[in-house]
């Protein structure tokens, strides 16, 4: 069937970020029908919200077709207008205007020196460490950070949310003798008292650790038998049931109830073993 051209349709979706309050970039959709049978172009515009002048954006395509980056010279602490006009032979559209401050668009570098280590001999923990973005460490801000995690042979993550805004993290709950994958990224909120949500940032390189594997070796006997393979098995499942309630992720008081757990579990077994050793 023939299309006849038509003229633009007003931009929409005006989405934009700020990596680490330096630059200003935006994305758009060119409209609800998409682009016309005509060739179309795209002009970004911003100006400071109560005076200066329009401003028109140079670097475009720089995330995608319908972006364009501003590298330098934008204020902090005032709001700017940010609008798109798109023109063909047929006429000219201009989105709505959307109103912003740098300092609630931010978004980050994702957190440097990453580490992830064993726990002791505790074969189902990994300690994991990093540091805040370089780039904002001279400024006054809050940050989020959430931790992902996988075992080497799978391509699923496990989120943690609620890490806070503490750089280190205790993963409970792990497969002993198992390599895990972890990253690391951070929202930087609050900076100089935004009060949007800020931005995450994307993930970090992968870094990789082992659990130690486990004391009893695979398929070993256990001469004290049928009994007291029983109880243990049901204390086990009453155990990783515990774990996975309450030990999930980075709480502090998640980990210490678990720590007092370990302790009373190795008790318990102690004293059953003294007591069948006595004649």
């Amino acid at each position: 069937c023939f299309s006849l051209p038509v003229p633009p349709e007003k931009p929409v979706n005006i989405t934009c970020w700020s990596k680490n309050m330096k630059d200003l970039t935006c994305k758009w959709a060119p409209g609800t029908e998409g682009e016309t049978f005509l060739h179309t172009n795209y002009t970004l515009k911003y100006k400071l919200r109560w005076y200066g002048r329009d401003n028109t954006c140079q670097e475009y395509h720089t995330a995608g077709p319908y972006s364009c980056h501003i590298p330098k010279d934008l204020a902090l602490f005032t709001p700017y207008e940010i609008w798109v006009e798109a023109s063909n032979r047929l006429g000219v559209a201009v989105s709505d205007v959307i109103m912003l401050d740098i300092l609630d668009v931010v978004t980050t570098d994702p957190p440097s020196d990453v580490h992830v280590s064993r726990v002791g001999d505790l074969e189902d923990q990994l300690s994991v460490r990093w540091s805040s973005p370089p780039a904002l460490k001279d400024f006054l801000f809050q940050a989020k950070y959430q931790i992902q995690y996988r075992v080497e042979d799978s391509s699923e993550w496990k989120v943690v949310d609620d890490v806070g805004n503490q750089t280190s993290c205790r993963l409970a709950g792990l497969r002993p003798g198992t390599v895990y994958f972890v990253q690391v990224r951070c929202n930087p909120f609050g900076i100089y008292g935004s009060k949007k949500a800020g931005i995450w940032s994307d993930w970090s390189n992968p870094t990789a650790a082992s659990t130690p594997r486990s004391e009893r070796a695979a398929g070993g006997c256990d001469p004290k038998g049928g009994e007291q393979n029983t109880t243990l098995r049901r204390e086990l499942k009453q155990f990783f049931g515990w774990v996975k309630k309450h030990a999930y992720g980075c709480s502090n008081l998640g980990i210490k109830l678990y720590d007092q757990w370990r302790v009373w579990l190795q008790k318990s077994h102690k004293a059953r073993n003294q007591v069948g050793k006595e004649p």
